[in-house]
């Protein structure tokens, strides 16, 4: 199980309006916002309390100015394709960028349907469903 995932950012307020956009749909909640440090982090839905995992967690990093790792890339689970679909439309429409608008992906399995994008930090992200027809 993973316990988090930590997103480096340079500009907190952009990053925050961008997630807040993006997990939602996806069935994840705001677990804390911290501005004044600045961090945030998410939680699914599901998971109640202080030690609901796995978490998404983005700010600035304590070791001074954030880089976006080369062949990083979180990937989000969506429970329908629909949900892909409008995910990925919220997170351009917050500022994020298109790697790949959704679709099937037979090359990694016959039933993966994902899509790519990128925050405004330059993280990718990959939204997928891997239910059959979700």
């Amino acid at each position: 199980m993973i316990s988090h995932v930590h997103l480096p950012v340079r500009d907190f307020e952009r990053a925050h309006r961008f997630w807040t956009q993006l997990l939602p749909p996806l069935g994840w909640k705001l677990r804390f916002c911290e501005p004044d440090k600045p961090w945030a982090a998410w939680q699914p839905v599901h998971l109640d309390g202080p030690t609901g995992r796995p978490l998404l967690v983005y700010g600035r990093p304590l070791e001074g100015e954030p880089n976006p790792g080369n062949g990083v890339m979180l990937a989000l689970l969506a429970p329908s394709r629909a949900l892909v679909d409008a995910a990925h439309a919220a997170a351009l429409a917050a500022g994020g960028s298109d790697e790949g608008a959704p679709g099937l992906r037979p090359n990694y399995h016959s039933d993966y349907y994902g899509a790519y994008l990128r925050d405004p930090e330059g993280n990718k992200i990959a939204l997928a469903c891997h239910d059959h027809l979700g």
